[in-house]
């Protein structure tokens, strides 16, 4: 009969503490909560990224938003730097994404999840994972990286994710992200 009145107490507590959590508990690319609305942009992101000549735009959650073009081609591809940053340990992890892909549904269709799982396999600097109904390319790097680490990284997820892109699209002629 205890045992019976602490899991009451147990699903109790867990009705009055979930709509709270659920509040800021919208998932990144990485699966990890985002950043508060109106949060301050990491002020190194943007000394290395104009010593890298990158223009950019700030969003509301304080990430950084790139429009990323290729020589040789009218393509591009909108690339993100978080400014939260996440820990392991004694680590400190940037995300840097980009989107490739756009479900009808909450599903992604097993074909195109197999697809990505391969690829996955073949980068050497982040994978793929799955945010709600896209497919977001997503490196990880030390929080702390110099500029040109960054700069390999934000070509890392504009080429990969405008291959994907490309690879999966319908229509070869559209460039949605």
């Amino acid at each position: 009969m205890p045992h019976r009145s602490i899991a009451v107490l147990l699903a109790a507590a867990l009705v009055i503490a979930l709509p709270a959590l659920a509040e800021d508990s919208t998932p990144t690319a990485g699966g990890s909560p985002a950043p508060a609305p109106g949060r301050a942009p990491d002020p190194t992101i943007a000394a290395q990224l104009k010593q890298l000549g990158y223009e950019y735009e700030v969003d509301q959650d304080g990430d950084y938003r790139l429009l990323m073009g290729f020589n040789d081609s009218p393509r591009s591809q909108i690339v993100f730097i978080r400014s939260a940053t996440e820990s392991y340990g004694k680590y400190r992890i940037r995300e840097i994404w980009s989107y490739a892909y756009q479900s009808s549904g909450d599903a992604l269709p097993a074909l195109v999840a197999n697809r990505l799982l391969e690829a996955s396999n073949q980068l050497i600097l982040g994978s793929w994972v799955k945010q709600g109904n896209h497919a977001v390319y997503v490196a990880k790097i030390p929080a702390d990286a110099r500029a040109e680490a960054l700069g390999d990284a934000l070509d890392a997820a504009a080429s990969s994710a405008d291959d994907m892109e490309l690879e999966l699209a319908a229509d070869i002629n559209t460039d949605e992200f």
